[in-house]
């Protein structure tokens, strides 16, 4: 996932004797911090369904684990954005890792006092730490060398973040469900949270130590011909903001009723240490299909890829909801696949032809995360009303609207003002 790029200024690496040596080596230690979110958000699909049962939760109070965790991006956002202004890169990553294992930490004492709002507390502080890696490390790995390769080395991070998402739920199946001697073991959780807060911390004092290549702000000189324009003015924008929103709700969404879902007698009747680890297959088959559809992108326009995509998950969820067993469960472990290249393709669709308000674009739509907040709560209402399999309505519902967006709503003939304002 993206995150902000500073508005009205350029940012370049300042130039040493040792900056090719170094970039390398920093792009190296960024690609780590792809791993640690995508692994860490990946965790709260295991941690949702333990807590559930931990602290006797409908499925509305446990999606408050996502509303805490995704909330944080909308707070959190534009504050870390003026906290790396202030601190820079490096240190601003620093601060964020130290962030995360401050969250980790205080699932000790949640743990032991069995008080759920303290989970919930350290979840958003340990989201907030998310939050300011992203912020710091998407434009950094951004100008990390030239633009023309820009994309491709967002790509190559973005799928370590998959590899995150992949083994996350493998580490929490082994660690949460896999030594809990009950399934309503809230401890569980304490050995876990302990060994990512250590590691947090080690990498906090790896990045304290090595030196990285110097980012300096350069002023654009594009920046005072847009004072007047708004963002709020380009409809493409605005629509893939909503397109975001939907999407990263459905995405985690789905997620987090994987283990339930996968627990249910006539689906695969499995228990919640096998169904954790069945997770990992869709957040797996996401990280194949981010290849695949990078491929695919070279001779298929990506509009269309991304509408056709929308139009494969909601038939698979169609399929999931109409049938039972081994068909139902690989039909929603098929979404990770068609869900793979939805985000990098919605995010450049929208700010597409923004020109020097590209920075301020990336923003709005990093604030848009927000939607995995929503939509899981959306979801957990549904799943009360009525059924854990029938509540993947939900999602299906927001992958129509981005079908839309991708067919008629991210037309850039509506972006022409700031196309002209970069003339």
């Amino acid at each position: 996932m993206a995150g902000n790029i500073p508005s009205g200024n350029a940012i370049q690496i300042e130039k040493t004797e040792k900056t090719e040596m170094n970039t390398k080596l920093a792009f190296i230690a960024m690609t780590t911090l792809f791993f640690i979110w995508g692994f860490i958000t990946a965790l709260n699909d295991i941690l949702i369904p333990h807590l559930k049962a931990a602290f006797s939760l409908s499925y509305t109070e446990a999606m408050l684990v996502q509303f805490c965790f995704f909330g944080a991006y909308f707070i959190i956002s534009p504050l870390a954005g003026k906290l790396i202004e202030k601190v820079g890169y490096q240190r601003g990553i620093i601060i964020g890792l130290l962030t995360i294992a401050s969250g980790c930490f205080l699932f000790y004492p949640a743990a032991e006092a069995e008080v759920y709002v303290i989970f919930l507390m350290g979840l958003f502080i340990l989201a907030s730490g998310v939050t300011i890696l992203q912020v710091s490390a998407n434009p950094y790995v951004a100008i990390l060398g030239s633009e023309a390769t820009a994309a491709s080395r967002l790509n190559l991070a973005q799928a370590i973040n998959s590899l995150g998402h992949t083994l996350g739920p493998m580490f929490g199946a082994a660690l949460i469900f896999g030594v809990a001697t009950t399934a309503i073991a809230a401890t569980a959780v304490q050995l876990p949270y302990l060994i990512l807060a250590s590691v947090m911390i080690i990498t906090a004092t790896v990045f304290w130590r090595i030196k990285l290549p110097v980012i300096k702000h350069v002023e654009d000189p594009h920046a005072a011909e847009v004072t007047s324009d708004s963002i709020f003015k380009h409809k493409p924008l605005l629509y893939g903001t909503l397109a975001i929103f939907l999407y990263v709700g459905a995405e985690v969404s789905i997620g987090s009723f994987l283990v339930n879902f996968f627990a249910e007698s006539h689906i695969g009747g499995l228990s919640e240490h096998d169904a954790s680890k069945m997770v990992s297959y869709f957040w797996g088959a996401a990280m194949i299909g981010r290849f695949i559809g990078a491929a695919l992108m070279r001779i298929i326009k990506p509009t269309l890829l991304l509408a056709s995509n929308c139009v494969m998950v909601i038939l698979l969820i169609t399929l999931m909801i109409n049938s039972q067993g081994s068909v139902a469960m690989w039909a929603i472990i098929s979404v990770g696949l068609f869900n793979s290249i939805m985000f990098p393709t919605i995010f450049t669709l929208a700010i597409r032809g923004l020109g020097p308000l590209t920075g301020r674009g990336s923003g709005l739509l990093c604030q848009a995360i927000v939607g995995g907040a929503i939509l899981p709560m959306l979801q957990g209402v549904a799943a009360d009303m009525t059924s854990v399999q029938a509540s993947f309505i939900v999602p299906a519902f927001a992958y129509i609207y981005i079908a839309w967006y991708a067919l008629r709503g991210s037309n850039s003939t509506v972006n022409e003002p700031a196309i002209k304002a970069q003339a």
